[in-house]
């Protein structure tokens, strides 16, 4: 810097104070949560799940076509899983992945898991098919899905549907409540709860 642009700077900055300790801009996290905060994180829980759900044959565990496939975490109660295997709940998603190759059907599933936790949905249908003429083994993309879903931190549970709503070519899943929805299942058990 040459003595004429020092003293130009100098006179231009001449009335401005430093930032004090009181003086410090604290922002919310509401204000941080934005829709490009939000697309960047459901972007990495994406890849990140694409990275970890394994489309190799050789890697998946094989199921018989006509096999009932049956999951649940610990902590679902029984007549909640009864409920599942029952069809008892209302399904907001059909993901159909029978027509799909094993990447395509990874990616779709891996969006609709995570879209429809974001709209609070618990409950959906996913049909996988039976597979019995699959190469290199039958029931490979059922088989896949078995796999895929037990990876998924946000499903609960799944079984077989029953055979009004495609047997054991369709799984029920059940995802975990939301953030949003705990804080709305805490209000309302608390104001349930006390003097009537």
């Amino acid at each position: 810097m040459s003595v004429d642009d020092t003293a130009l700077f100098l006179a231009e900055m001449g009335d401005v104070k430093p930032l004090t300790t009181n003086d410090k801009v604290f922002v919310s996290s509401q204000q941080l949560d934005t829709d490009a905060h939000r697309a960047r994180r459901k972007a990495a829980m994406q890849n990140e799940y694409l990275a970890k759900l394994p489309i190799e044959p050789r890697l998946l565990t094989p199921i018989t076509p006509d096999e009932i496939m049956s999951y649940k975490r610990n902590g679902v109660q029984e007549e909640v899983f009864r409920h599942l295997r029952l069809g008892k709940y209302k399904k907001q998603t059909v993901l159909d992945l029978h027509a799909y190759r094993l990447s395509q059907a990874r990616e779709l599933l891996v969006e609709t898991i995570i879209q429809a936790q974001e709209r609070g949905e618990r409950n959906l249908l996913i049909i996988h098919g039976k597979g019995v003429n699959n190469k290199p083994y039958p029931a490979l993309m059922k088989s896949a899905v078995n796999d895929w879903l037990m990876q998924f931190e946000q499903v609960q549970a799944f079984h077989s549907a029953t055979r009004e709503q495609g047997g054991t070519g369709a799984l029920f899943v059940m995802l975990v409540k939301s953030d949003e929805q705990r804080i709305v299942s805490g209000e309302t058990n608390r104001k349930g709860s006390g003097f009537r």
